[in-house]
């Protein structure tokens, strides 16, 4: 199979039909669910989507190391390629990962607006112009707006969709009426995409709960499969 092919019978092509086309240039996505639940999985398979596309992605990680990133980009990359008997694999591996750039940051002391002047850097001084920006393990509840209107004026600036992920505490998580988890509630408004992950027997389900201007609490008909890692359209 070829990459176009592959690239239409993505079930992340609902996503996009699911919403307006998808997250945007200069907008925030961010998939929020407990910890562990997937979070993770789903942003790597996004990024590896476009990826496939010939986009460019910048993952920046806040976990303590990014070995098990590359792990999930190998992992979810090998299962796309099996699943879809995919031509010329390892020459499709290599140029799929040239253009993928993986940065690592610690939480403490590191402001989104440090991150927005590192990643215009890897951008214009390293001549790398990603379509996606992908944030995982960053702690949403201690940013403020004005932290997220810069990051998204320079994701504008760069023509940069940002996608984030949110940790929801077992015993804490709470939501509102329109199914937004409370620890968002003050940069709701700039969201664009807000999903949620939740479990449905042996599946994790993907729920649509905010889609621009709009909150409709709607399942995508996507499920992230705990073997593979890999999203999948629910039948």
């Amino acid at each position: 199979m070829i990459k176009t092919e592959l690239n239409k019978r993505s079930p992340l092509r609902i996503l996009e039909q699911s919403t307006r086309g998808g997250v945007g240039s200069g907008n925030i996505g961010v998939i929020a669910a407990r910890k562990g639940v997937g979070k993770t999985a789903c942003l790597v398979h996004i990024a590896t989507d476009l990826l496939f596309q010939g986009k460019h992605v910048i993952h920046i990680s806040f976990s303590a190391n990014t070995e098990h990133i590359i792990s999930w980009y190998e992992d979810i990359f090998n299962e796309i390629a099996e699943r879809n008997n995919l031509d010329n694999v390892m020459d499709i591996h290599d140029e799929v990962i040239a253009k993928r750039i993986i940065m690592n940051f610690n939480q403490k002391g590191v402001a989104l607006n440090k991150v927005a002047k590192s990643v215009r850097a890897m951008i214009s001084d390293g001549n790398f112009t990603a379509k996606s920006l992908i944030i995982d393990g960053y702690d949403l509840e201690q940013s403020t707006v004005e932290d997220i209107r810069e990051l998204k004026a320079m994701a504008l600036e760069a023509g940069l969709e940002i996608w984030f992920s949110a940790s929801l505490a077992d015993n804490q998580t709470q939501f509102d009426q329109n199914g937004v988890p409370l620890i968002l509630k003050k940069i709701v408004d700039e969201i664009s995409i807000l999903i949620c992950l939740r479990q449905k027997d042996d599946y994790i389900h993907l729920e649509l709960e905010k889609d621009f201007d709009i909150f409709p609490s709607s399942d995508l008909h996507l499920k992230l499969d705990p073997e593979t890692l890999l999203i999948v359209e629910t039948i």
